[in-house]
């Protein structure tokens, strides 16, 4: 490439200011001008034309010619730098892993590397497998998951004839738990069954009623005259370890359809509720909630972890249509079992137990009987002897809290203590009258009086009635409390 320096001289012969250096391509001479032509020059050689003595302000042309060498690259010089630096990286990872500050466990498909400056390690996982998790967590857990056919009236031998007039049937799922053949279930699987079929691996067996826990809906069946050769008892794994966004997995049979799979999240932990029904009110305490498809069918079924562990029995599901909307929830294995195995042996489960009879208040009742707070769990009676009883809790109290969880309706209070085991102590907020009082109590267990007397609300009543207390009932007795100076007392 060429390039056109312009300059020019004053009258003395000095050279004007520096010369205009041309970045782009040379435009050609206009026609009849005379173009000058190439001349040969060394690397750096620049060619000064004769200096124009008629003209001496004319403008002056310099030629600067530069010179592109082409050179050949040798092929043989650059592998051998290549190879010589990968051989150098190699030895680098040798030294780090010989040295421990970079560990790799092939067995467990993770890296740990560790950074001698801060002092705090970063562990990596890699699962090379992680597009067949779902396929061995299947062929782990699926055999020892089962689909129940309840029976409440008549035979099933009559549906099959076509005759149903004086039958129903209810389909639901159940876990394995020993090779004697005992089955966890939830209880309104199996509520009022007179005949129970369990189908096992192609196989139909029959089945009888263990024992129930009616308020926390779990039951236990056994299986009739089977091989224990057959039996593929589920692992039960820990629910307390469960993290928020866990993989999890769903199994059952969603109408129906027998050992159906479904995979996902664990959404939340530590959802609470209570539904009523007709033989009472189911307390659900510290539930899990997952985005895994749970549908009818799927009650009693089996929540996995990604070791294909035991972690939940799915049991309700919220839902508009009746089937799931991704919002579905587990009773946690570990309450679950633990209830399980009292059933098993032969004892009657127990429950944290405060001895109370139970009302809510609500603001429209606190309005009319001039209570000091607008919601709690209202304590209509105290049994006697009961660990309520022996705390100091009075007929009238109002429980606001339980410890530092808030209180807003009797239910809530039941759902609280579930959370806590036999010989806990907690410590109730209660007002009395116009003063907030702070009572420890230690729990007992109620495994002797759950049938007769208890803390669960009457479900056919209305707002603000509980435990047996009609809503009229409930008020009545308010007005009576305040007729008597009730809302003095200390």
């Amino acid at each position: 490439m060429s390039e056109d320096i312009d300059s020019r001289r004053d009258d003395s012969g000095a050279t004007a200011p520096a010369p205009r250096v041309a970045v782009e391509p040379t435009p050609q001479a206009p026609a009849g001008q005379a173009q000058p032509g190439p001349e040969a020059a060394t690397p750096g050689a620049a060619t000064q034309p004769p200096f124009n003595a008629g003209n001496p302000y004319a403008a002056q042309t310099q030629t600067v010619a530069h010179t592109v060498v082409k050179t050949k690259t040798k092929k043989l010089p650059v592998f051998l730098c290549s190879l010589a630096g990968m051989v150098v990286g190699a030895v680098l990872v040798v030294a780090l892993i010989m040295t421990g500050a970079l560990n790799v466990n092939r067995d467990a498909g993770t890296a740990t590397a560790t950074s001698e400056s801060s002092g705090g390690s970063q562990t990596i996982k890699i699962d090379a497998e992680d597009t067949t998790l779902a396929e061995a967590v299947s062929a782990k857990a699926l055999p020892s998951v089962v689909s129940i056919t309840a029976w409440s009236s008549g035979s099933s031998e009559n549906v099959m004839q076509g005759d149903d007039s004086e039958a129903s049937g209810s389909i639901g799922s159940g876990v394995v738990l020993d090779t004697d053949g005992n089955i966890l279930t939830n209880n309104h699987v199996v509520e009022g069954a007179t005949d129970i079929t369990v189908s096992l691996n192609g196989e139909s067996y029959e089945a009888e009623l263990v024992g129930a826990d009616t308020s926390s809906d779990l039951a236990v069946i056994k299986l009739k005259d089977v091989d224990a050769k057959n039996l593929t008892p589920i692992e039960v794994g820990d629910s307390d370890d469960l993290s928020v966004g866990e993989w999890v997995m769903a199994i059952g049979s969603p109408f129906g359809n027998e050992q159906s799979v479904s995979t996902g999240i664990v959404s939340s932990l530590y959802r609470s509720t209570a539904l009523p029904t007709t033989s009472g009110t189911y307390i659900y305490a510290n539930m899990i909630q997952t985005d895994a498809a749970i549908n009818p069918g799927n009650s009693g079924g089996a929540l996995v972890n990604d070791n294909g562990e035991l972690v939940g029995i799915n049991s309700i599901i919220e839902s508009y249509s009746g089937s799931s909307s991704g919002v579905g929830f587990a009773i946690p294995s570990n309450y679950a079992v633990k209830i399980a195995k009292q059933i098993i042996g032969g004892k009657t489960p127990e429950h944290a137990y405060l001895g109370v009879r139970l009302g809510t208040v609500t603001a429209s009742n606190a309005r009319q009987n001039d209570l000091s707070v607008n919601e709690g769990a209202y304590v209509g009676e105290v049994i006697a002897d009961s660990p309520a009883d022996e705390a100091g809790i009075k007929k009238g109290d109002v429980v606001t809290k339980v410890n530092d969880e808030q209180i807003s309706s009797a239910d809530s209070l039941i759902i609280a203590l579930r959370s806590y085991d036999v010989g806990d102590t907690v410590t109730l907020t209660v007002q009395r009258g116009k003063n907030e009082k702070k009572i420890d109590v230690k729990l007992g267990s109620d495994a002797d009086a759950q049938t007769s007397q208890g803390e669960e609300t009457n479900t056919d009543s209305a707002e603000g009635a509980g435990n047996g207390m009609s809503e009229e009932e409930f008020l009545e007795y308010l007005r009576e409390l305040m007729g008597n100076g009730g809302n003095n007392r200390q």
